[in-house]
Formats: C-alpha cells, structure tokens, sequence
C-alpha cells in the first residue's frame, strides 16, 4: 500500500511576487510550484510583460499565481500593501535598488508590521558597490560578465547566448535565498534581507573559460569548440539532415566513437591515444568524425553513438523540443488550450518533491483578476469599496 501523498514543501508560505518580465517572476514561479501561495502584484496596467498583451512568454512564468493590481506610488496603495505584507511570509521584487525605499515599501518599512518577513531583492549588481545604480538587463550583464566575449566564432564579433540565461539564473539564485531565509525564520522567528546579483550569478558559468585565461592569459571565442580547447572531439557536425553535438570526455568515450565510425585501427595510435594528444590534434580528429557524420542521418548518428556510451545530442528546433514525448512523459512540459493564444507548452519546474504529486498548473490570470478576493481576505474590503478603489485608480 503506497503511503497518503505529502503537502508540498512550501504549503502554507505566502508570497507577494512584484517580479518582472522574467528574473523575479521565474523564482516567483518556482515558490508557487513547490506549493506556496504566490500572489502577482502588478501596476495598474499589469507589469512590462504584459506590454504587448498575453504572451506565451508570459504564461510560462506565471502560472498558478493569483493576480492583484496596485498603484504603489500612491499613499493609499502603498498602505494595502502594508496590509497584505502583514499577513504573507515573503515579498520578493527585482528592482532597480532605491525603489523599495522610494515607494515605502522597502524592508524597514514592512517589518514594522511583519517581523518575520522575508524580503527577497534581485538586482543586476547588487544592493552595494560602486556598479549597484547601473540599469541592467540580460544581454548588458552577458557583454559586462564576460560571457558575450567568448561566444561565437575566433573571426567573428563577440555574440550573445541566444537564451536569456542570465535573468534565469538570478530567479534561481533568488528562489535558493528565499527558501534558505524561510528555514532561518522557523527557527528564530526573525526576518531578513536577501539578495541576488545577476552579474555574480553569471561569473561561475564562465570555469571552462578560466583554464584557457588562468593558462594563457586569455579567453578566446572557441565557436562550438571546448571553451580551452582542451577536449577533442567537442563539436557540432555536420549530418545529411542536420548536425548533432558531440563531446568525448574520457577516453573510453573516444574509443567508443572510434568503434562507431569504424576506425577500431585508431585506438591505439599515438597521436590520438589520451585527450591531450587529441587536443593537440583536433583537427584531424574533427575530420574522422565529421566524414563520417556528413553521410548519415543525425538521429541515426545520435542513436548509434548515444548506444555507445557517448555524449551526443541531436540539435534540435524548437518545434521539436516543445513536443518532446520524455518532457511531456514527465508532466514538465503541458500543452493547455488559452482562450487567445490557442493551444500552448506549458513548463513545470524542474524541481521535484518525491511523495508529493506535482502543483497543478492553472493558467495565468488577467489584469487584476483577484482584487476582489484578495483585497477581501487580506484586507476585508466589500466589494463596493474594492470598486471604489479601482474608480480612483488605485488598483
């Protein structure tokens, strides 16, 4: 007999996600998954995301959330605020540093009627030194970090990466402090500050780039290469129908390839006997793989070497990745029919809760949809003074 499902960790934590576009609503996301109430509040027009109307963007980030409004620069909204934070466990915003402290709702200012309460602040920079005040977004902390001067080609221009994995990663870093602060609180009842950096969140992605500049002095853009140079084969190449991505890491990967392609001959020729010696001889190793990989289908390429042993991995469009029969096995990615955007890839979290059945995804809400709730039980307005609210602008 299997034991009665448990409560998802976060059951009974309520948060108050002011996040926007995506760094702040992807940790918002991730509370809400692991079983804590979250709770979007947005500007009075909804938050930048929302700019362009309903997006798939905007749905992947927000969904099972529930959704207020609230005009924060004005007194009145700025003290339902205090309300709500009165009665939740976490606020959490990725503001420009200074805006909590301009509109009043800054941690000072709501532990005076919540102690307890966590205040979670991603930024670019961070809340201190001398770089704190400089607008940051994705593609900026990619050029100012490093990232973007080793993507791309050797004879090209620096490139960004082609995903925003910088704001995703400060929505991690930000769900880690959240959780870590929350476990502090059980403990000792007293809330806290917690802040993430986009820019210090980013500088760990770049440890295959520090061998080349720690040996050499400097980084070089590497295209689809080892980010050292110092693994071979490590490349994209090139199929009948399309490439696929390959790395042998050990040695006995490299003999696997070489049984694959039919080249048993090689295993024990000196130029290509340890990965120093491939490294050394990249080119020609490239070549071996890449004859044989141009005559053949990529998924007959992937399958053979996959069954191998070898690291390998078909380069796949986007078409492909969102009906992924192993995603959708998984429950991570759902297909949900939106009334304006038709049928569309939701994801899940990619955090699991064994013996806990995984958070329903509800999708997103509308402008405002729960004002009339929220305010209600937050904060006991009738319906009418809700309505009144919304006919000063307020929310």
């Amino acid at each position: 007999m299997s034991p009665e499902p448990r409560p998802l960790p976060l059951s009974g934590i309520t948060v108050l996600d002011l996040g926007q576009i995506y760094q702040g609503p992807y940790a918002g996301f991730l509370l809400a998954m692991a079983g804590a109430r979250v709770i979007k509040v947005e500007q009075t027009r909804g938050e930048p995301l929302r700019a362009r109307g309903d997006s798939i963007s905007y749905a992947a980030l927000n969904s099972s959330k529930e959704t207020i409004t609230l005009d924060l620069k004005s007194e009145a909204g700025r003290e339902m605020f205090l309300g709500l934070a009165e009665k939740a466990d976490v606020v959490l915003v990725n503001f420009a540093p200074g805006v909590p402290e301009n509109l009043g709702i800054d941690a000072d200012s709501l532990w005076k009627v919540n102690p307890k309460l966590v205040f979670a602040h991603a930024s670019g920079f961070g809340l201190s030194g001398p770089d704190s005040t400089q607008t940051a977004m994705d593609i900026t902390v990619q050029a100012h970090m490093g990232p973007m001067s080793v993507t791309g080609h050797p004879d090209q221009t620096p490139v960004k990466a082609g995903v925003a994995f910088i704001d995703f990663l400060g929505g991690t870093h930000l769900y880690g402090g959240i959780v870590t602060a929350l476990f502090e609180v059980q403990k000792t009842g007293v809330g806290r500050i917690v802040e993430t950096s986009m820019a210090e969140a980013t500088y760990h992605t770049l440890c295959s780039n520090m061998l080349s500049w720690h040996q050499t002095g400097v980084a070089p853009r590497t295209g689809n290469k080892h980010a050292a140079l110092g693994v071979a084969p490590y490349d994209v190449y090139q199929c009948s129908d399309g490439h696929i991505a390959l790395i042998s890491v050990t040695n006995r990967h490299w003999r696997a390839v070489l049984e694959v392609i039919g080249r048993p001959d090689l295993i024990d020729e000196p130029r290509f006997r340890h990965n120093t010696d491939r490294a050394m001889n990249m080119d020609e190793v490239d070549e071996l793989v890449q004859n044989w990989t141009s005559t053949r289908e990529r998924d007959q390429v992937a399958s053979q070497l996959s069954e191998a042993g070898v690291p390998v991995a078909v380069v796949r469009e986007l078409d492909e990745v969102v009906r992924d029969p192993h995603l959708i096995h998984r429950e991570f990615l759902q297909w949900i029919d939106h009334d304006a955007l038709g049928e569309i890839p939701l994801p899940h979290s990619p955090i699991r809760f064994h013996g806990s059945p995984l958070r329903e995804l509800e999708i997103f809400h509308g402008v405002g949809e729960d004002n009339e709730a929220i305010f209600g039980e937050f904060l006991g307005l009738s319906p009418q003074e809700v309505a009144d609210r919304r006919e000063q602008g307020i929310i």
